[in-house]
């Protein structure tokens, strides 16, 4: 058995990464000590992300970065984890001889043990062992803010998503986990729901749950201040939801809804089952129903055989929907999917030239939301102090970690990180907000 190896993990990837790392974290500081510098590690763990060609560049590239390292003598022991040995296990354990060991993203709980097993001088391949539960101890790797990974998989079967493949099918986290979880997280100041939909949570569990009711178990809890919620698919913003959001007051008005598009055709070739119409109708409900509630999406331009009406239509649907922020993407052909074999394949050049007029129209509806802040007050959470602009910044309500962006602001006194402040906007500019302490 090998014990206090000094070990850093380089954590690639979306936000339901992010919790797989940290658990898995609490597994190794159980008989390891953990570094936050690579160089001064034994062993360095990659948690990968294959969901786009693009990420699985970024994964392979930190892979071979670490390698190169380890040839160096630097470095003992690699080990990769997550989605890209998950789908590509065969291919990599033949190709990347630097590394020692493969562990996929149902194993995590067994990273000690392949650790003693690359020690023995073996190289593991363990994506099909199976087993392994990570548990709920976690090591957190953010401030202020926490995610909780409310599922695993996706069913919904989107026509250009490779998760179901990867992920597997639609597995809720039985609620009493999750408490468990969270009780054991300190004072989270924001607990952000996640999972590849949100909604569906509780549908496969016996006896069934919602997401409803999983929100006001949560809520029942003394050490959660408030609650996000990311990822919810349209068709599974009920009634009951939209009351939680009416009724809690630990519900943030914030809500991520991945649109993916607007035109009907080009819906139904996603699999997605919503329309113009309805999507219009949903966010007009939610802005009219659950006050001052920032709406935030995605959207996938290029699909194949969108054509110049289809993205006319996409781009209609921002000009009305009015969102509070949005991201868009080029569609990314992911073989083994059932988009990428549709003929009317888009060129590169024309979705990167769509999805540029996309963000600027999108900039012009954020430039009229922000002309309408000034003026008002909001609650800050303060993040830290910025030298380079000489001022504090923070996240309001309608900031999500990592994917929008902040408020920063003025104040003739001490902040302190991790505590509210009340700050009246000033000005908005590209992105962000700034303001000034009252």
């Amino acid at each position: 058995m090998v014990n206090g190896k000094k070990i850093g993990v380089i954590s690639l990837g979306c936000d339901k990464n992010r919790v797989d790392t940290e658990k898995m974290l609490g597994i190794l500081k159980k008989r390891h000590v953990l570094t936050s510098d690579i160089m001064d590690a034994d062993i360095v763990i990659i948690n990968t992300c294959a969901f786009l060609e693009a990420s699985r560049k970024e994964s392979l590239n930190e892979i071979l970065t670490v390698g190169e390292e380890k040839k160096k003598g630097n470095i003992e022991k690699i080990i990769v984890t997550g989605c890209l040995p998950q789908k590509f296990h065969g291919d990599l354990y033949d190709g990347l001889f630097e590394v020692d060991a493969f562990l996929g993203t149902d194993n995590y709980g067994l990273i000690n043990e392949i650790i003693d097993r690359v020690y023995d001088g073996e190289r593991v391949n363990a994506v099909c062992e199976g087993g392994g539960d990570s548990g709920i101890d976690r090591v957190l790797t953010t401030d202020n803010y926490v995610y909780l990974k409310i599922a695993e998989g996706c069913s919904n079967h989107c026509t250009y998503c490779l998760i179901p493949q990867i992920r597997g099918k639609y597995r809720s986290v039985k609620k009493e986990t999750l408490i468990d979880e969270v009780k054991k997280l300190g004072v989270i100041k924001e607990l952000i729901l996640v999972a590849q939909d949100v909604t569906k949570y509780g549908e496969d569990l016996t006896p069934k749950s919602s997401l409803p009711d999983l929100i006001r178990s949560l809520s029942a809890l003394d050490n959660v201040i408030g609650i996000r919620l990311l990822y919810c698919y349209p068709e599974g913003i009920t009634d009951e939801l939209i009351r939680e959001f009416q009724g809690n007051a630990k519900m943030m008005r914030y809500i991520d809804i991945p649109f993916q598009h607007a035109d009907d055709r080009i819906l139904k070739l996603m699999n997605r089952k919503g329309s113009f119409n309805t999507y219009l109708n949903l966010v007009e409900r939610l802005k009219r129903e659950i006050s001052g509630i920032a709406i935030r999406s995605t959207f996938i331009a290029g699909f194949p055989t969108e054509g110049e009406d289809e993205f006319n239509r996409l781009l209609d649907f921002i000009k009305k929907a009015k969102l509070f922020n949005a991201g868009f993407f080029s569609y990314s052909k992911e073989e083994g999917t059932p988009a990428s074999k549709l003929d009317g394949q888009i060129a590169k050049s024309v979705k990167t030239k769509r999805v540029k007029k996309l963000y600027a129209e999108q900039k012009k509806v954020v430039n009229r939301n922000f002309k309408e802040m000034e003026g008002k007050v909001f609650s800050v959470l303060a993040e830290g102090f910025d030298e380079e602009k000489s001022v504090y910044y923070g996240r309001a309500y309608f900031n999500a970690p990592s994917i929008d962006g902040v408020v920063y602001f003025f104040s003739g006194e001490e902040v302190k990180t991790g505590e509210c402040y009340n700050v009246k906007i000033i000005k908005g500019y590209d992105y962000d907000l700034y303001g000034e302490r009252i």
